[in-house]
């Protein structure tokens, strides 16, 4: 029982950061049914940015907050650079999707130029070297502070999205253009919002991941965007609820496979367990956005 209550706090800590990620990939699919394959990337920057702020010796809340920054800039510059120049050219959705992968190339070797390909870590800080043993469980104070930022980062989206006139416009672009136009709705400047929330939750993710687990490298978004993309369609796509139960169950999942089988199956077996769910539901656990559409 005390090794299942540990992966159960192990798991719920990552898969915090695996939701707060995939929210934002859900959001930019929700709304204009495209894939950004460079949030990855903006996970990354997100992560070095946090990381020069903490050598700084600045506070770690103001590293999250330049992260965010950082990445909803990030984003909004690869709706105004790449989405957009397709979308008024006639390009195909496809096409988004390969100049964002292009962009993610370009954003990972500027990042190996300026930081190396080394691995890099955090510095101490004060939050790691507390830990509470409750009934023989080790819960680190590092992994409360991410789990409740990334409680609140979702919660701050949900109240932008239910409660206030830009969450109604985003969810009235994404239900139609032509309809949030007919109300009155500023289309462009909706969607350039909307991938600024996104961007700015991928650069808050990389800082919370890189916190926990001391570990920044231009290759992290890599493997993060996989994870995203996993968690967006196991939770429905487009459905911002279905992509923090994806990734809180993908975060427990991989855990528990560490656990009780090997690291070294880590993702088959996470993976597999995903393949079977979509076999029986593949919509996904929630409906997703194009199932609400039709």
């Amino acid at each position: 029982m005390t090794t299942f209550l540990q992966q159960v706090v192990n798991g719920l800590s990552l898969g915090s950061i695996y939701a707060v990620f995939a929210i934002g990939c859900t959001l930019i699919f929700g709304v204009l049914n495209i894939v950004n394959l460079a949030q990855g990337a903006f996970f990354m920057v997100g992560a070095y940015l946090g990381l020069e702020i903490a050598l700084l010796g600045l506070p770690l809340p103001l590293a999250l907050l330049v992260a965010l920054v950082g990445g909803g800039v990030l984003g909004m510059a690869s709706e105004l650079l790449v989405f957009r120049v397709l979308r008024l050219r006639g390009g195909h959705k496809w096409m988004g999707l390969v100049a964002s992968l292009a962009l993610a190339r370009l954003l990972v070797g500027v990042a190996q130029e300026v930081f190396g390909t080394a691995v890099h870590g955090y510095p101490p800080n004060p939050f790691t070297a507390i830990v509470w043993e409750i009934g023989g469980v080790r819960v680190q104070l590092l992994q409360v502070i991410v789990v409740i930022t990334a409680v609140i980062l979702m919660g701050i989206l949900g109240f932008t999205l239910q409660k206030t006139s830009v969450g109604r416009a985003i969810r009235t672009v994404a239900f139609s253009e032509d309809v949030a136009r007919i109300v009155g709705v500023e289309v462009g400047r909706t969607i350039l919002i909307t991938f600024f929330i996104a961007g700015a939750l991928a650069g808050a993710a990389g800082v919370l991941l890189g916190l926990l687990f001391n570990v920044v490298s231009p290759f992290m978004g890599e493997h993060m965007l996989v994870k995203g993309l996993t968690v967006m369609i196991l939770g429905g796509l487009g459905n911002i609820p279905g992509a923090v139960a994806g990734g809180f169950l993908l975060g427990l999942v991989e855990v528990f496979s560490v656990a009780y089988v090997s690291s070294a199956f880590r993702d088959a077996i996470g993976f597999g367990l995903i393949f079977l769910i979509l076999l029986v539901k593949p919509t996904g656990l929630f409906s997703g956005f194009e199932e609400r559409r039709a």
